[in-house]
């Protein structure tokens, strides 16, 4: 059991959602209201799968990580060498999609995907999570997501175009930017994807984050959800390590201890060229049952 301030217990024994309980049909409907000009913005990165090209490679990703690979079953060249359509004038292009998500492309963390000792999130049993799946916290209890949204563009705070890579921006900073509103979705920018096409070796050197102590401050103010366009909420070094502590590891201390999802590697360039800090936030990972995360789409209704 964990002895830290934390939300277990608090939406009831049984609870694998965490904080999305607080998007209760009234925060929803108030969100609704932070939509001004219907435009919607996707904010998420392109997955580009491929057996025989360099296509993976061209999206930022953590290294040593399994990239996408896109399969085709059943495709025009089959039909040029004799395949039998399926009827007459008929024919069709099947595809399979294998994405190992963490750190690879824009995903949702579930909240089995990283604990401390022998229990998930409210007091799961870790042995819950099995070779096969987690029976426990997976990512199909988070259903559709829809909240306001609210950018902390923290390099335009600064003046930059993106932050440094030794970056742990301070509560203070996000405070001054904006309060959040209990259920809220807090989406922070460090603009280091902007990096990639400037540097893979830049981009890899490590990554700006969240301190610590905002992440409790967030917590703190009730967010339904924590996103971001770096690879770990958090910073990381050259090894692609967080450097802070267990106790102030910000998988640990948001997904483990509060129950916030936590929704990485996003793009956020044209929301921040935007320059609104409230927007509708939607999004809706795949129900992959027992999974520790998924591939996702968000979107923002401005």
């Amino acid at each position: 059991m964990v002895t830290e301030p934390n939300n277990w217990g608090r939406f009831g024994p049984d609870d694998q959602r965490g904080t999305l309980n607080l998007l209760t049909p009234s925060v929803v409907l108030d969100a609704l209201r932070s939509a001004v000009t219907g435009e919607v913005l996707s904010l998420a990165m392109p997955i580009r799968g491929a057996t025989s090209s360099p296509a993976p490679g061209t999206v930022p990703h953590l290294p040593g990580r399994p990239l996408p690979q896109h399969f085709m079953s059943v495709d025009g060249g089959d039909y040029a060498a004799g395949a039998r359509p399926i009827g007459a004038g008929l024919r069709v292009a099947d595809d399979a999609l294998v994405v190992t998500h963490h750190g690879t492309t824009t995903h949702m963390d579930a909240l089995c995907h990283m604990w401390s000792g022998d229990e998930l999130y409210n007091g799961h049993p870790a042995a819950r999570v099995r070779s096969y799946g987690a029976t426990r916290c997976g990512i199909e209890h988070v259903g559709g997501v829809v909240a306001r949204g609210v950018l902390y563009d923290v390099p335009r705070r600064l003046g930059l175009d993106h932050l440094p890579a030794g970056h742990r921006t301070p509560a203070a900073l996000l405070e001054e930017i904006a309060v959040p509103r209990a259920g809220d979705v807090a989406v922070i920018r460090t603009g280091w994807p902007v990096v990639w096409e400037r540097s893979r070796e830049e981009y890899w050197s490590g990554q700006p984050g969240l301190s610590a102590e905002a992440g409790r401050w967030l917590a703190a103010h009730d967010v339904a959800a924590v996103a971001s366009d770096n690879a770990a909420i958090g910073g990381l070094d050259a090894r692609g390590l967080a450097e802070e502590p267990v106790e102030d590891d910000l998988h640990l201390l948001l997904l483990h201890r509060h129950g916030v999802h936590l929704i990485e590697m996003l793009w956020l360039e044209e929301l921040a060229a935007a320059g609104r800090t409230e927007f509708v936030f939607v999004a809706a990972p795949l129900r992959i049952e027992g999974g520790t995360g998924s591939p996702l789409t968000p979107l923002a209704i401005l």
